[in-house]
């Protein structure tokens, strides 16, 4: 009760709320400063002011002064509860505040159990849980109580609306509507319980993958550093080179200038005394001459001059060419296997594709091995499957990205690995990997080594001195290139397509066996 006279002490007599910035007139009376404010400028021009409190009259427009009453209010409000942490109490319990349990929206009273008990026994009355805010459960139009909901506008109605402005639209009790909607609240919290779940394994699966990574970091530094230091000793040693030759040449055509300025005064010397016996009177003189054989004979070492002084003047810069692009080449090659390295996540796992193979060829258990069997294995003839040529494809497919795989060849001198679409010919001559528009391959037979599609065949320079080949695909750049797993690994051959079918890695073996391998 103390706490209300108090309250009632500190309310404005003009706005009937809690005081804001309390100011006091000379009379002693108290106002919030903007109401007595706007009090005053309504008096303005009668003559006078005056209180709205008692009426004194001021012949001038009064000073306002700030109040201890301000302090006052301070710790009033300061010392109660804030509504929401306070709860909800009985409206009817005013002596001491008892928490509610239920509240009337008809009533717009909220009641403790002892009053509920009365309050409840009239059936017109609508109950809820204990609110502080009943105006939201009213009709905003109507000012009714929200008894239904409205399935076709997605909104709460009173009975009022459900013969108005929603009539004829499906109507759902307040009640039913909510478990609706919280019974789809729950499947979409099942939903999110499983997506969270799926999300915490995709974090452990990533968190390992960074482990094995991490572990793996020092090799690839390692290689890595391997690569570049070759690299580096492949560009001196290129430098070097290049610079002697640069050197060499003007030394060269020195060299040839000396040359051919001896030779130049040889000639003025038989010029100068051919000369000399061509103004000689005495016949015998001239005729003794003993060395005008010598000095007739114009040809000697012409064709050699003439050949050196062409080769000079075509000289552009006197280098080894051929060598430079070798050395070039096989930069470029380490360079691009440092690319395949980087960018390319691991090896595909290659599966043979048994429907694929041709009878006379055996698929081994785990379908990475393929060989040459002297017995048909009797397998069904399907269209997928190769009639004329021993050849199995791939179950993989690629239609994008960058891939690599690996091939033990060390089984087979003779054999064609590749890569085909799905669409090659599995019957006739044409149907070979290399032989047709359809497919790529790298081919051997004996000691020969042929990089071959469309029947066209290059012929390798070099024999491959490992037992491993690894293809590689980067099918959006329209390439598939060839390398030979020696130490440093070695560019054989690329093929660059635009492709317009998937691709399936081929195998062909005609003696022996070919395995699939994983790469490193």
């Amino acid at each position: 009760m103390a706490s209300a006279d108090l309250r009632a002490e500190l309310e404005c007599s003009i706005c009937l709320n809690i005081y804001t910035d309390p100011v006091m007139l000379r009379c002693g009376h108290n106002f919030c400063r903007v109401c007595i404010d706007r009090v005053l400028d309504t008096q303005e021009g009668s003559g006078g002011y005056s209180c709205p409190e008692c009426r004194e009259k001021f012949q001038d427009r009064p000073a306002l002064h700030t109040n201890i009453i301000n302090n006052i209010m301070e710790n009033f409000l300061s010392a109660q509860p804030d509504q929401e942490e306070a709860g909800v109490f009985c409206t009817h319990c005013v002596d001491s505040p008892v928490p509610a349990v239920r509240s009337c929206l008809r009533c717009e009273v909220s009641l403790c159990d002892k009053h509920l008990r009365v309050h409840k026994k009239s059936p017109e009355h609508i109950l809820c849980d204990p609110t502080l805010s009943m105006e939201s459960r009213k009709c905003s139009i109507h000012n009714k109580i929200l008894e239904y909901f409205c399935t076709e506008d997605n909104t709460c109605a009173c009975m009022l609306c459900v013969i108005g402005g929603h009539k004829g639209h499906e109507m759902e009790s307040l009640d039913e509507a909510s478990e609706k909607k919280k019974e789809t609240l729950r499947n979409v919290l099942q939903n999110l319980l499983t997506k969270r779940e799926e999300t915490e394994e995709r974090v452990q699966s990533l968190q390992e993958h960074r482990r094995k990574v991490e572990e793996k970091a020092a090799g690839d530094t390692k290689r890595v550093t391997v690569l570049f230091r070759d690299l580096r000793r492949r560009l001196e040693d290129l430098e070097k080179r290049i610079l002697r030759e640069i050197s060499g040449r003007a030394e060269r055509i020195s060299i040839s200038i000396q040359d051919l300025e001896i030779k130049k005064e040889e000639l003025s010397r038989k010029m100068r005394h051919i000369e000399e016996l061509c103004n000689m009177i005495d016949p015998v003189t001239v005729l003794r001459e003993s060395d005008t054989g010598d000095l007739c004979d114009t040809k000697d070492g012409d064709n050699e001059d003439r050949e050196r002084h062409e080769k000079l003047l075509h000289d552009v810069g006197g280098l080894d060419v051929a060598g430079i692009s070798h050395t070039l080449h096989t930069l470029s090659d380490i360079i691009t296997e440092g690319n395949v390295y980087f960018y390319i996540q691991g090896a595909a796992d290659i599966l043979l594709d048994v429907n694929t193979a041709q009878n006379y060829l055996h698929i081994s258990d785990d379908r990475k091995t393929v060989s040459l069997s002297d017995r048909n294995q009797n397998r069904p003839e399907t269209p997928e499957r190769f009639q004329y040529y021993s050849q199995v494809l791939s179950s993989r497919r690629f239609s994008s990205g960058r891939h690599y795989w690996e091939v033990d060849v060390g089984g087979s001198d003779r054999w064609i690995v590749g890569m085909c679409y799905p669409s090659i010919e599995r019957g006739g001559e044409q149907s070979g990997i290399g032989y047709n528009k359809k497919s790529w391959g790298l081919y051997r037979k004996g000691d020969q080594y042929v990089v071959t599609h469309d029947s066209k065949g290059i012929r390798l320079p070099t024999n491959i001195s490992s037992n491993r080949v690894r293809i590689y695909l980067d099918y959006e750049a329209g390439q598939i290139s060839f390398y030979d797993l020696c130490d440093p690994i070695r560019h054989l051959h690329t093929f660059t397509i635009t492709f317009t079918e998937p691709l399936h890695a081929g195998i062909f073996v005609y003696k022996g066996y070919i395995k699939m391998c994983g790469g490193e």
